[in-house]
């Protein structure tokens, strides 16, 4: 079977010696969206950045990288790139165009692609994320919710197979954080999302992975790791409240077939 994304015995440290990720391996399917979950500095965002190219500085470093049965190298970080679509934790990290329109325009025309094609992709990506008529508009104009939209916008408009995914709730409002979520929930691609947002997680993995300083420390049905209060606070998680009232209505939102792990 070809994974969407595969990891073999990742290790990196940073230039001042911090080791970020040690002998880390994980398997993500097609299709398939796992969490991530970890403490602030166990490594989530690192690995993130593993997937598209933008660490290591030098490519070749550490264990393999395979995005769709390809391994990740500098001559194909183009193609990988595309493949991976990366939303940033913070939307002014990735918002740098004068106007929304060229900022969701800039990954179709590095792809080269020619300029009624990257006009269709712009206008499809901003109807998707519900800013059609942004093109306009100023980053630093939009709320909160609407600069994170735009960041997805960015992203989905190289249509990316799989979308890793940064705290992408962090900063919104209950409404914009609804409709966030509903974007997501609309977009056919692999995810794997690190976020301190637990029910986030529950709601919409099936699968999550417990990282702590580095190295996977859990892995498996997300509702039975989050369940298990002592494996939580172990490595600085919280068992999330959701978690009652879903056992209490034997209901998880992603798979019916799913049970709470047995009293």
């Amino acid at each position: 079977m070809k994974h969407a994304i595969e990891i073999d015995s990742l290790d990196y440290s940073y230039a001042d010696g911090t080791e970020a990720l040690c002998k880390l391996s994980l398997r993500v399917a097609p299709g398939e969206c796992v969490g991530l979950l970890g403490s602030n500095g166990s490594g989530k965002s690192t690995l993130l950045l593993h997937l598209n190219g933008i660490l290591p500085e030098r490519h070749g470093k550490g264990g393999p990288v395979r995005i769709n049965g390809q391994v990740l190298h500098q001559g194909n970080l183009d193609w990988i790139r595309q493949q991976v679509g990366l939303l940033f934790q913070d939307p002014d990290d990735q918002l740098f165009c004068a106007t929304v329109g060229e900022d969701v325009a800039f990954g179709p025309t590095q792809l080269g692609l020619p300029q009624e094609e990257v006009d269709r992709r712009v206008k499809a990506a901003l109807a998707q994320v519900g800013l059609l008529g942004y093109e306009r508009r100023a980053p630093q104009h939009l709320s909160q919710g609407e600069k994170r939209r735009a960041c997805l916008a960015g992203v989905l408009s190289c249509q990316p197979s799989i979308l890793a995914l940064d705290e992408p709730t962090s900063g919104l409002d209950p409404r914009s954080r609804r409709e966030f979520k509903s974007i997501l929930r609309d977009v056919p691609a692999t995810k794997l999302v690190a976020s301190h947002d637990l029910e986030l997680i529950l709601e919409f993995c099936p699968r999550s992975i417990i990282l702590d300083n580095g190295r996977i420390v859990a892995e498996g049905a997300t509702f039975e790791l989050m369940a298990d209060e002592e494996l939580m606070l172990a490595h600085g998680l919280e068992r999330p409240h959701m978690l009652d009232h879903m056992m209490q209505n034997d209901v998880l939102p992603w798979s019916p077939t799913l049970r709470p792990p047995s009293p």
